[in-house]
Order: structure tokens, then C-alpha cells, then sequence
């Protein structure tokens, strides 16, 4: 009988330890981006989840190890998940960010406008599929430019351009919104940002730029913890953005020491915040893709046919 009750003891105890065991998220995360920032406030949190850190080298090696399963989850834009659905695949994305890239030239430029670009160097992070020189394009064309033909283009990783336009190798950069931010607080000039492309092009608002990004099949799997994970890194945002004691405790990682730039990094990231998504937001998407489609006759969107269904995910 003592066994016995010994056996039934140790199997409580079992079954409570599987009970409690946290479902890990495991998250690709570059060193130099902003994601990092929540997960320093997440640690101070209770939580029903065990974030798993993968550190990535950039977009897109986050891609490359999501597409591999090497992480369950990283941040991305949601034209990527859409071209991924539109051949099969079945990633989905949630919202984490409305702030975008944006066009910088230095403080003394000539340049005031995109019309000022023909002929100029210009830097593009992210490459000829990057969202942000997409849309550019698509203002120029609005604008009569072709700006795919008439700038000298250089791609590369944001810290090179920027350090290009340093040395004045470059005339402009359409860069990623932190590195823009660093440039600004040395005195760089913004000309227009992603937001101020979307309302040149007729489309106001604040749709997400940038978005979680997991397959929709694991996130079925593991759906309490993808809903916990997500609520509290919007709780982990929003600390950073009402606290200063919170900031304060993630500044090594904006890898400034510069207070203009630490401000000027704040500002930005807190503006960047989604405060609503809905159907407005998912339609406004939708418009950027149809446009986006007309430009390159659907080469860089998911399908002429519009967004495939399942790009977005619905925590309900």
C-alpha cells in the first residue's frame, strides 16, 4: 500500500510539472532592432510562456530560419506573407509596428522632394523587393518619374548606407526608421517617410508597416500562448512608451550613448504604436497591395487576385 501511494504521489507530481510547463516561443531577433527592446521589458512580466531568443543577422536570415523552423515567430511585413500564401505557404500576420522607413539626405542637400532624385545616388536598404522603395516608386509614377531608372541605385545593409552617406558616396538613402532616426539626431534631414508616402498616394491612416510573422498552423497549436505572447509584448511597448524607468533599463540596447539619439529612437518607436485594428486598416492594406500590383503587374505582391485569405490573423 505504501508503494502504491508513493507511485500515485509521484504521479501528481508528475502531471502538475507537465501542467505548469511553459509552451515555448521562439523568436528570431536581429541585435540591432527595436524587438529586443519589448523582450528586455517581457522578462519582468509573469507570463505563461517561455520566450526562446534566436538571435538573426537580418530580415533575411529571420526569413530563412522561419521558412527552416528554426524560429517559431519573427517580424516582418505582411507583402512577404503575402507573396508566401499566394505559392502555398501558410504564414500569417499580426501587428506590431505602423512606422516605417524613410527618404534622409544630409542637412545641406538640395534635395526637398522625391522630384529632386533623378540622377542622384540613392542607398536602398532592403533591396529592389523592399516595401518602402516599392512605394516610392509608386509616387514617382504618380509624379511621372521613373525612379528605378533614373537613380544611381546602391543596395546594402542600413549601417553601410548610412555610413556611405557619411562620406558622401551617396546623395540619399531610403534607409529602415531607427537608422533614420540615428541620422536625424547627427543632423540629417528626413524628406518623407513611409506614412508620408501612403498619403501622398491618397491612402490615411495607421496600418501596421510591420507585422509578427508565424505559420498559421502553429500558432492554431499553440494558440493561448501566441494570444498571451502578443498581449504582453503590447504591454511591454506600452511601458516603454509611459515609463522612463522602463526606457531607462533598455537604453544599452539602442547602442547609443547619445541622449538626442535615445530620445530621437523613443519618439519614434512609441509613434509607431498601433492603437487600432480593424476592418479600415485591413482594407487600407488591401488598397497598397492592388497599387503596389498595378506597378509591377504583380511581380513583388501575392496575387492579382488580392491579398490571399489567412494574410492577417485574428486573435478571437
Amino acid at each position: 500500500m505504501k508503494i502504491n501511494g508513493l507511485l500515485i504521489v509521484l504521479s501528481l507530481l508528475t502531471s502538475l510539472a507537465f501542467a505548469t510547463e511553459k509552451t515555448p516561443v521562439r523568436i528570431g531577433v536581429q541585435a540591432t532592432g527595436t524587438v529586443a527592446w519589448e523582450l528586455a521589458v517581457l522578462q519582468t512580466l509573469e507570463t505563461d510562456f517561455d520566450v526562446v531568443v534566436k538571435e538573426i543577422a537580418n530580415p533575411e536570415a529571420g526569413k530563412a530560419a522561419l521558412q527552416a523552423g528554426d524560429v517559431d515567430m519573427i517580424v516582418s511585413d505582411w507583402l512577404w506573407v503575402a507573396r508566401q500564401r499566394a505559392s502555398g505557404a501558410d504564414y500569417t500576420f499580426y501587428p506590431y509596428s505602423s512606422t516605417s522607413g524613410a527618404l534622409v539626405v544630409p542637412k545641406g542637400s538640395p534635395i526637398r522632394s522625391i522630384k529632386d532624385l533623378p540622377g542622384k545616388r540613392l542607398g536602398i536598404a532592403g533591396g529592389e523587393w523592399d516595401k518602402n522603395w516599392l512605394l516610392l516608386q509608386a509616387l514617382g509614377k504618380q509624379q511621372h518619374l521613373d525612379l528605378d531608372a533614373s537613380v544611381e541605385k546602391t543596395l546594402g545593409a542600413p549601417g553601410l548606407l548610412s555610413e556611405k552617406l557619411r562620406q558622401n558616396r551617396l546623395d540619399a538613402v531610403l534607409t529602415y526608421w531607427h537608422f533614420a532616426a540615428r541620422l536625424e539626431a547627427e543632423g540629417y534631414r528626413q524628406v518623407i517617410d513611409g506614412k508620408g508616402i501612403l498619403n501622398a498616394l491618397g491612402i490615411n491612416g495607421n496600418e501596421p508597416a510591420l507585422g509578427y510573422v508565424f505559420k498559421q498552423s502553429w500558432a492554431a497549436a499553440h494558440k493561448p500562448a501566441v494570444k498571451h505572447f502578443l498581449a504582453a509584448n503590447l504591454q511591454a511597448k506600452q511601458q516603454l512608451c509611459v515609463s522612463d524607468a522602463a526606457w531607462k533599463n533598455v537604453l544599452p540596447l539602442t547602442q547609443t550613448d547619445d541622449p538626442a539619439t535615445q530620445a530621437n529612437l523613443r519618439q519614434h518607436y512609441c509613434a509607431g504604436n498601433i492603437s487600432h485594428w480593424g476592418d479600415h486598416e485591413r482594407q487600407a492594406i488591401a488598397h497598397i497591395d492592388a497599387l503596389l500590383g498595378a506597378l509591377s503587374g504583380h511581380q513583388h505582391t501575392g496575387s492579382p487576385e488580392g491579398l490571399p485569405s489567412g494574410t492577417f490573423w485574428t486573435m478571437d
